[in-house]
């Protein structure tokens, strides 16, 4: 389950990486926004090419920085590294990002009411053909895995997934669950507009669990939004915090609300094998039947945690920094913090806090360790 959050959707690829490094594959992803872009990378190509092409694609978006040459070590301070993440920003915000989106020529304030142009900031026409480049839509549509995606019809207000079990996805579908208003315009589908899903829900764990039949799963939810973090000390702390704090609020929410169903789900077996036999016939034991169950749903939150120089804003070209340090390079004497809770009635969690896993350096290898030894404790569940 890939969330959105626009800059650090790398860290998506870098989880990828090393669940396939230990030899775990998905049989089912799903995905908002940025995650949704990492998503159909995924699902659209054979596993041996997985990792290839969302380095392409992450390689090619942050293409754009204007100083390659600048070498973010150890001797950049954090104070820098923010300014050259801000200056990044906002160069982005005037040329946009090679193969995502590209600034319009002229303000839509200026622009006819009613229009495309006046309704967003950026044309994303270049990131439809960099799904057609990197994606094998005919592949992804084939069912070797399954693939969801969340979008919000912009008239209804409604959050609806489209999903390769009931229909067919194309790169609109994709560019839907990532069109982020007043940047990106909305994407039409059958005539009906759609915007980014995280305006709703930024995480999508609810369609998982509720829209498969129920069975022993493990799920690998990826959080690029932290909830706990320092006291702000500058504007920028104070936006990053901001962002953290509203995103990851609502998957505490979704997972603690899961966690209760599934407790829920418990009792009611429980109570149905005391029931006896005449009432387990009657319709109220019948309709509780069908919510009943003991099955066993293990949750790998794998959450991202920021370092003080990296730009977590959703403007691409401030990427370039943070993708090198996402990409392993400084991150062997990070920390590790791992916390772990057993199963009772039904859930088990384990949260791994990591800094980086992109390149598959020996940094990855903790997060992948934890999660095969994770998916021994299911007792056969389905990665």
């Amino acid at each position: 389950m890939l969330q959105g959050g626009g800059a650090l959707g790398a860290y998506q690829a870098g989880v990828y990486e090393a669940l396939a490094e230990a030899g775990i594959y998905p049989n089912w992803i799903a995905g908002i926004s940025i995650g949704a872009i990492n998503a159909a990378i995924i699902a659209g190509n054979p596993p041996a090419s997985r990792v290839d092409r969302l380095r392409e694609f992450w390689t090619q978006v942050t293409s754009g920085s204007p100083w390659p040459w600048f070498e973010f070590g150890p001797s950049n301070g954090d104070h820098v590294r923010n300014l050259m993440n801000v200056a990044s920003a906002n160069l982005a915000l005037t040329r946009g990002a090679d193969g995502f989106f590209a600034a319009r020529p002229f303000s839509p304030w200026l622009q006819p009411a009613g229009t495309t142009e006046a309704t967003s900031f950026f044309d994303t026409g270049s990131l439809k053909r960099t799904l057609e480049r990197l994606v094998d839509f005919d592949r992804l549509n084939a069912g070797h895995l399954r693939f969801s995606v969340g979008a919000v019809n912009v008239r209804s207000g409604n959050f609806v997934y489209f999903d390769s079990n009931t229909q067919i996805i194309r790169p609109e579908h994709v560019m839907a669950s990532g069109a982020l208003p007043p940047g990106f315009p909305a994407v039409a589908i059958e005539g009906e507009p759609y915007w980014d899903g995280g305006l709703v829900s930024n995480t999508p764990l609810q369609w998982v669990v509720e829209n498969e039949v129920r069975r022993d799963t493990l799920a690998f939810q990826v959080d690029l939004w932290n909830a706990r973090g320092e006291f702000p000390r500058t504007m920028f702390d104070v936006m990053t915090r901001d962002k953290e704090i509203r995103y990851s609020s609502r998957t505490r929410a979704g997972t603690d609300d899961f966690k209760r169903t599934q407790k829920l789900r418990r009792a009611a077996a429980a109570l149905l094998d005391h029931l006896p036999e005449d009432l387990k016939n009657t319709p109220e034991a019948k309709l509780l039947a069908t919510a009943a169950d003991r099955k066993v749903f293990n949750i790998v939150h794998l959450i991202y945690r920021a370092r003080n120089y990296e730009d977590i804003r959703r403007t691409t070209n401030s990427r370039a920094p943070a993708w090198r340090s996402i990409g392993g390079r400084d991150t062997t004497t990070r920390d590790e913090r791992c916390a772990t809770r057993r199963c009772s009635n039904g859930l088990r969690t384990l949260k791994v806090f990591l800094p980086s896993i992109w390149s598959g350096t020996a940094a990855s290898r903790p997060a992948a360790e934890r999660a095969i030894e994770f998916r021994n404790w299911s007792n056969g569940g389905n990665s």
